[in-house]
């Protein structure tokens, strides 16, 4: 689960982390009156989305009078923002934040996250900040340095000195960098984060150190198990695909993806490797879907409304292994969602495991128009000529 910057901010200044004075609104009017409140000589407005790349695309502004302020803000309110982390549609602006302007001296990038590798806290930290961390990563890595943290020790001050060092930082800012990355570090575990990047954390013209973007990732299971109330309540469904929120209703793992044959999978796993050999026979997965291992004949009639709600989608491939699923429930429930939705694109069913040959024999005495396939391989290929996008070596495309 993301969060907008002026919700990450909150939370930084809850731990002691410096962040610029500013103000939240959803309105031109009350962006002029933030920017009067705030005083000074120049503004910083934001648009509020859940996607990086906001100044390149026309999200971010540097305005010198209250005027300004308002005018920018009355054209970011209310429209989509495109970035190169968004689709074609972008993402609705239903927010600006307001914050004053301030004197930048360095630029630098502070991050903390989960290293699955060595199963540790790391912080991540350059003198690269205020652009792409993953260019620089690729072309100067040397520019990127780490601190591990234990997490019976947890952070200590001499990792926090060492990064300091790392990024050129002289004595004076040692203790305002170790206040920080202690705060962060609290903030990862209390509020059971994924992520935290502060790019760029800024020296300013008068010395200090001050968080002048943020970004937090709340790990999804913290939330659904009701850990983080207050984080749960900072949800922007505004900010999330439509069909990914409807399906996490129904407790489907669903993706949104660009190509035109719809999946319906039981198992993560299993659901990459059938979007993986849909490619390999020249198709285009829509969707990555999973059902998962408790499903039912509820939850796959949902599935398949879920795939049909995506006009791009020409055809369904259904790859089921009965194990703790049976192949005879999900059976009665692809008869049922086809007869109840009317299905009019071809779908492609593939079952093996528990009870397989009854769910079979359910299928081909439903009367319906389903391709059975006899493993993954053919399934894909079955699919994929069914759509138009080629033929399936050595079989019919409606057997």
């Amino acid at each position: 689960m993301n969060l907008h910057e002026f919700q990450a901010k909150h939370l930084f200044a809850a731990q002691g982390v410096p962040i610029p004075r500013g103000y939240v609104v959803r309105s031109s009017a009350e962006a002029r009156e933030a920017a009067e409140r705030l005083g000074g000589e120049a503004w910083v407005v934001k648009a509020q989305v859940h996607a990086g790349g906001r100044g390149h695309a026309g999200g971010v502004r540097v305005l010198e009078d209250p005027e300004g302020v308002e005018r920018y803000a009355d054209t970011l309110l209310g429209e989509r923002l495109v970035t190169h982390q968004t689709d074609g549609r972008g993402q609705p602006v239903r927010a600006v934040l307001v914050e004053e302007g301030v004197a930048i001296e360095r630029e630098l990038y502070l991050g903390v996250l989960v290293d699955r590798a060595s199963q540790r806290v790391v912080f991540m930290a350059s003198d690269a900040g205020g652009v792409d961390i993953e260019e620089i990563a690729a072309e100067e890595p040397e520019r990127i340095h780490t601190a591990c943290v234990h997490p019976a020790a947890g952070l200590q001050p001499y990792q926090c000195r060492q990064l300091g060092f790392a990024l050129g930082l002289g004595k004076a800012h040692m203790g305002a960098l170790t206040r920080v990355m202690q705060g962060l570090y609290r903030l990862f575990l209390e509020r059971d984060l994924s992520l935290v990047e502060v790019n760029p954390l800024i020296v300013t013209g008068e010395g200090r150190l001050l968080a002048l973007d943020a970004k937090v990732t709340v790990d999804d299971n913290a939330v659904e198990v009701g850990r983080q109330a207050e984080i749960q309540d900072m949800r922007d469904l505004s900010q999330e695909e439509e069909t990914e929120v409807r399906a996490a209703e129904h407790h489907l793992n669903y993706i949104t993806l660009d190509g035109n044959i719809g999946c319906m999978v039981n198992g993560a796993g299993l659901a990459m490797a059938t979007m993986d050999v849909i490619k390999l026979h020249g198709g285009a997965p829509a969707n990555f879907l999973d059902v998962g291992g408790g499903t039912d004949a509820e939850r796959v009639a949902e599935a398949f409304k879920i795939i049909l709600s995506s006009p791009a989608v020409a055809g369904i491939l259904v790859n089921i292994f009965g194990g703790i699923v049976r192949c005879d429930m999900i059976a009665e429930g692809i008869v049922s969602a086809v007869r109840e939705i009317g299905v009019e694109v071809p779908v492609v069913v593939r079952l093996e495991g528990t009870n397989v040959e009854q769910g079979k024999r359910i299928l081909a005495d439903s009367g319906l128009d389903v391709i059975p396939a006899d493993d993954l391989a053919d399934a894909a290929a079955r699919i994929v000529a069914a759509v138009g996008q080629s033929e399936p070596e050595g079989s019919e495309s409606r057997p």
